[in-house]
């Protein structure tokens, strides 16, 4: 099966799916953190609309899992909309707004691309930008990492991910971490335990 992975550049997902004998790709703005060749570095728009055209106007994947930037369109972060004041974040009041209407709509271009099969994986977002309704809320404690951070999936002709090795612990382990240059790096990387479920179980839906 053809896989792209967009907006990875940990290649965690990529190479789960690539161990079980898929043709998978990552994509980013970032180069591949694991320096794999299997990585696109760029704007995963062009080389949708590329691939897209190289294979005669037909969808060049078999099944695509997004993670796009969830900065601007998590409920977590929004409380700094309207704080002039903060350093945290350097887009405030109205430039932040707009920031989170443009990371809807590349949200809702992802879902739109003409591929069978989708997965878009984002943290709750915020109402204010109309995200259509996720299918499946999952939680990093369903496989096997013992963590709490709750993120929604939204599916296009996939079946929900079944929790595969439940873990006692519930600690908040990610929003506790102190601010660094790469906390958001950390924070973005997908759970080893969820990569594996998605690689083995939404990997089957074709083989």
């Amino acid at each position: 099966m053809k896989v792209l992975v967009a907006c990875e550049f940990s290649g965690v997902v990529r190479e789960a799916f690539r161990r079980r004998g898929h043709d998978a790709w990552s994509c980013d703005l970032l180069p591949a953190a694991d320096g794999s060749p299997f990585h696109f570095e760029g704007d995963v728009l062009n080389l949708l609309s590329r691939s897209y055209i190289a294979a005669g106007n037909k969808p060049a994947w078999d099944l695509m899992i997004a993670h796009p930037p969830c900065t601007y369109l998590t409920r977590s972060g929004w409380h700094w909309v309207n704080k002039p004041d903060s350093e945290t974040h350097p887009l405030k009041g109205e430039p932040r707004k707009r920031a989170a209407r443009e990371a809807a709509e590349f949200f809702r271009q992802l879902l739109a691309v003409p591929i069978e099969r989708i997965a878009i994986e984002n943290p709750r977002p915020i109402r204010h930008v109309d995200l259509p309704p996720a299918q499946q809320a999952i939680q990093p404690w369903e496989f096997g990492h013992g963590e709490t951070k709750t993120t929604l999936l939204w599916l296009k002709n996939l079946p929900p991910l079944m929790a595969t090795i439940l873990d006692s612990k519930r600690e908040g382990r990610i929003w506790k971490e102190p601010p660094s240059p790469d906390r958001w790096k950390k924070r973005s990387i997908t759970y080893q335990g969820i990569a594996d479920a998605m690689a083995e179980q939404w990997g089957s839906v074709l083989s």
